[in-house]
């Protein structure tokens, strides 16, 4: 795509030669002159001299020399669909593979794709520009939008509802029984029936081994927007609001709700029946035991308030010389301690 092309679509303007093919992206260090690359500040000066890529996304009063340039408030967000136009994502042909099996209640949209080995119940309805790739599994009655990716390996079960353009990384599993027992009188666990669903809505991305649990009752609910990242655990009946984003290895307790826009780093937990607010930041490692307030920010085991947890860290780093100080006090009193003899 030639510079002035690639500008034009992305409303940015450009610095350089317009005729420019660009070819491919690539880091500065990687780029060749057909490439394109992006610099977010003037700490990558230095690279950025070195760099032998054709042109750069860059911030607007970054010197690039005489480096062809797209012009750019957020060269990172700008690169990334950049990226889009000149590697676009590859998709399958539509059709079924011969050794899909596709349940003869099924609606397949003509123009959606199956993949070798995958299977499709009764009662589905794929929507048009959907890719359902090899062995990726589903349930009877799913509902699946347009323009989705479901990749190998996902099992969606049976009454799961999925929006438009969602993104199901590999081994996604959406509605498996969510995790509830109750002891009997024997002592021995009696199982709750699971008879919820999930719904995930419109422009989520779920990562790569990441399970969300049917509600034991009414839905799972992943509202539009939503990322998730790998090897997450969405409990039974949670509800995360739009654009929250949670990270990788994390895990939420059945019935927590995560307020819009929250964002919940790696590894975080919460304890379930709980609220995390609209606007939150749960640190990394951090396990929520309390409702979170809108806004807040919550780091450590259990999560506290972010000063809070920053004032316990700075004292915890100081506690070995205190201990310190301590014992050189304890020998002084020792010292004049009548008792001894020593007064």
């Amino acid at each position: 795509m030639r510079l002035s092309a690639l500008a034009e679509q992305l409303a940015l303007s450009f610095e350089g030669d317009a005729d420019l093919e660009l070819t491919g992206v690539a880091s500065l260090a990687d780029a060749g002159p057909d490439d394109l690359s992006f610099v977010t500040s003037a700490r990558w000066s230095e690279a950025l001299e070195k760099s032998a890529a054709g042109a750069v996304v860059a911030a607007p009063d970054l010197d690039c020399g005489t480096r062809s340039v797209l012009r750019s408030a957020r060269p990172r967000r700008d690169f990334a669909r950049a990226v889009g136009l000149l590697r676009p994502r590859l998709r399958p042909a539509p059709g079924i593979h011969p050794t899909a099996a596709v349940d003869a209640g099924a609606n397949v949209s003509p123009e959606a794709a199956v993949g070798a080995r995958a299977v499709i119940g009764p009662g589905c309805v794929v929507g048009e520009g959907t890719a359902v790739h090899a062995n990726a599994t589903l349930y009877p009655d799913v509902q699946v939008g347009a323009d989705c990716e479901i990749h190998a390996g996902c099992v969606v079960r049976e009454g799961t509802r999925v929006g438009n353009r969602v993104i199901l990384q590999p081994g996604v599993i959406l509605g498996g029984d969510g995790f509830g027992y109750e002891p009997g009188d024997d002592g021995e666990w009696e199982k709750i029936p699971q008879v919820g669903c999930v719904v995930v809505e419109d422009d989520v991305e779920i990562g790569a081994g990441t399970t969300i649990d049917r509600a034991s009752l009414g839905e799972t609910l992943i509202r539009r927007g939503v990322k998730i990242d790998n090897l997450v655990q969405i409990g039974h009946n949670c509800i995360l609001e739009e654009d929250v984003v949670v990270v990788a290895q994390s895990g939420l307790g059945g019935s927590t709700h995560v307020g819009r826009r929250a964002i919940l780093m790696g590894r975080t937990a919460s304890a379930g029946q709980l609220s995390i607010g609209d606007g939150a930041f749960v640190a990394g490692r951090a396990s929520v035991v309390r409702d979170l307030a809108a806004g807040g920010r919550a780091f450590g085991t259990p999560a506290v308030e972010e000063r809070t947890w920053h004032r316990a860290m700075t004292a915890l780093w100081r506690l070995p010389e205190a201990m310190r100080r301590l014992r050189r006090l304890e020998k002084r009193v020792e010292a004049l301690d009548p008792e001894d003899g020593d007064a």
